[in-house]
Parts: structure tokens; sequence; C-alpha cells
């Protein structure tokens, strides 16, 4: 899978997440610092996308998209993973009125890159992706964006939250 930030090649950390897989575990950061992993949203569909910094125009822009689009779905956590300060995300998340998404920080472990082999090695930032796990763990829709600072598919991913069980 090749993936780009700014049209130059990256290197992925961890290994390729696929539909069908048991989805890995992670450890990363609420916003209050608090631990937070796989186990915690247990029996719940989860959709996550991971993101470089909700401090830039195409990531500011999906995860306003996905919050608008979480209070629509039923069963459906919706959490954004990115390296960025569990601080900076909780005033980013305050500025930008964000209550039906959750904001989760990997800067300590890059515990989600390293297990959805979405950290990228030269930047330490994860790549733009998004994974829907259904509520028995199990990966069924996954999207490695090709291009770091494009979109992802939001309407493609939403459908397999929907449908997910």
């Amino acid at each position: 899978m090749a993936v780009t930030f700014k049209e130059k090649p990256v290197t992925l950390l961890g290994n390729e997440v696929k539909v069908g897989d048991q989805a890995p575990d992670f450890k990363v950061l609420a916003n209050d610092m608090s631990e937070v992993s796989l186990a915690d949203s247990k029996g719940s569909v989860r959709l996550i996308a991971a993101v470089p910094s909700v401090d830039t125009g195409v990531c500011d822009a999906e995860v306003r998209r996905f919050n608008e689009e979480a209070s629509k779905l039923d069963n459906v956590k919706v959490l954004t993973v990115s390296v960025d300060l569990p601080f900076a995300q909780k005033r980013w998340c305050a500025a930008a009125g964000i209550e039906n998404v959750q904001t989760l920080s990997d800067h300590r472990d890059l515990s989600f890159g390293k297990a959805y082999g979405v950290a990228i090695e030269e930047l330490r930032l994860l790549a733009r992706s998004v994974f829907v796990i259904d509520s028995s763990d199990k990966v069924t829709y996954v999207e490695y964006v090709d291009e770091v600072t494009s979109h992802p598919n939001y309407e493609a991913a939403i459908e397999a939250a929907k449908a997910a069980k």
C-alpha cells in the first residue's frame, strides 16, 4: 500500500489492517489524560478516523463532518485519533463545538498508529484513514487514504458504520 504526504512517499509503521481482521487493541489518551483502549467501547460499532492533526484544514473539516454524521447514527461511537496533545484536542473541540466525536491522542506511544499501520515514520503523524469495527471487534471497513492531505470517502464510511452490527 503506497501512501503519500504532499505527493512524497512516506513509510507507514505497523501492519496493514484488512476487512475481516480482528481489530487490534491500542492504548491512547482521552482529553482528560485517562487511558482509552478498544475494549472501552466493546459492544458498540466504532468508526475510527485517524488524522494527522486537528489543527489543519482537511482534518478540521473531517472531524466536523463526522461529528455531524455521528448525531444520526445509532449505537455507533465515532472516534478521531491523532498525535495532537490531549490539551490541544480539548481546546480544539471546545472551539469547534465537537460533541458527538471523541478525540483521542496517540502522542505517547503511537499505539494506535502502529497497531493499525498508520504511523508515518518520517513525520511522527498518523496517516489519514478510516476503520469501522463491529460490536464483536471485527473490522468491517478500511480506508487508507492514498494522499494524506486528501479527504476520506465519507459516504462509504458512514454506510459501513450503519451496516455494521
